[in-house]
């Protein structure tokens, strides 16, 4: 499904900016795979999905999805077959436009827009029955500003318009790192919910190791642009979040003993 071989970037070359933000990742995720991905600020996990999503072209490496050589792709041919949610409730919908409105744009996505903005009645029917299905009383807003609402009204909304043409793959950037806890536990009970019933792969970046370690059937950690510990089957169930944060400790404890010998 998704194949990465091999990616690195650097920011900023050969200036004192330089960033190396991905330093050879590889990676391979099966159809239908919900893999969590780890890893201290700068460990290179939002830039992996930048990478997959289009964001920037890598400077080395190849990724394939869905069986399309992908690696060279700009970032709205790509948007075919993925969908994504970024950590900010505010991005990836029209914030002026009413829900209805911002949910049939989804729903169309790749069809032709035609002259007029009518809906088909049963396109009408379905917006309210999967709105509904969030359990937020929205249903019944549909012809509310997107904008009006909350952030967590708004991201559930926004994971809702993401995953409604069944992307082969699903991104989520620390989708529920804004949001209040009572929100973030809701959202998250729906990406399970939605990820299990339309059996999407799906990467899930977060610094939750609560949410790492409840989620998904695969964890990667990644530390300084590389992938250092990949997670998965019988150790994967055992794992816990201590587990988890004794691995970061050991990595970290690594790389300070790493600078003592230069």
């Amino acid at each position: 499904m998704l194949e990465i071989s091999d990616i690195r970037k650097t920011f900023h070359p050969g200036t004192p900016n330089e960033v190396r933000a991905l330093q050879g990742v590889s990676l391979d995720l099966k159809a239908e795979s919900f893999a969590i991905i780890i890893g201290t600020n700068g460990s290179g996990k939002s830039t992996l999905l930048n990478a997959v999503a289009g964001s920037f072209i890598t400077d080395t490496g190849r990724i394939h999805l869905a069986g399309h050589d992908i690696t060279r792709w700009p970032e709205h041919k790509r948007a075919s077959l993925v969908g994504r949610v970024f950590q900010n409730p505010f991005m990836g919908t029209a914030p002026d436009m009413s829900i209805e409105e911002n949910l049939a744009l989804a729903a169309r996505r790749g069809l032709p827009r035609g002259l007029g903005w009518a809906l088909p009645r049963t396109l009408r029917r379905e917006l309210r029955d999967r709105v509904s299905d969030l359990q937020m009383g929205l249903e019944n807003r549909l012809d509310n500003a997107i904008g009006s609402l909350s952030g967590g009204q708004r991201q559930a909304l926004t994971l809702l318009m993401a995953s409604w043409l069944k992307p082969d793959l699903l991104l989520l950037d620390e989708h529920t790192a804004a949001l209040d806890p009572k929100s973030a536990d809701k959202v998250i009970q729906l990406t399970q919910e939605i990820v299990e019933r339309d059996k999407l792969t799906t990467l899930i970046v977060t610094h939750s190791m609560t949410q790492a370690v409840n989620l998904g059937d695969r964890i990667l950690m990644m530390h300084k642009g590389r992938l250092l510990h990949d997670i998965a089957g019988s150790e994967r169930q055992r794992i816990t979040a201590g587990d988890l944060l004794e691995r970061f400790e050991e990595a970290g404890r690594r790389e300070v003993d790493s600078e003592a010998k230069d």
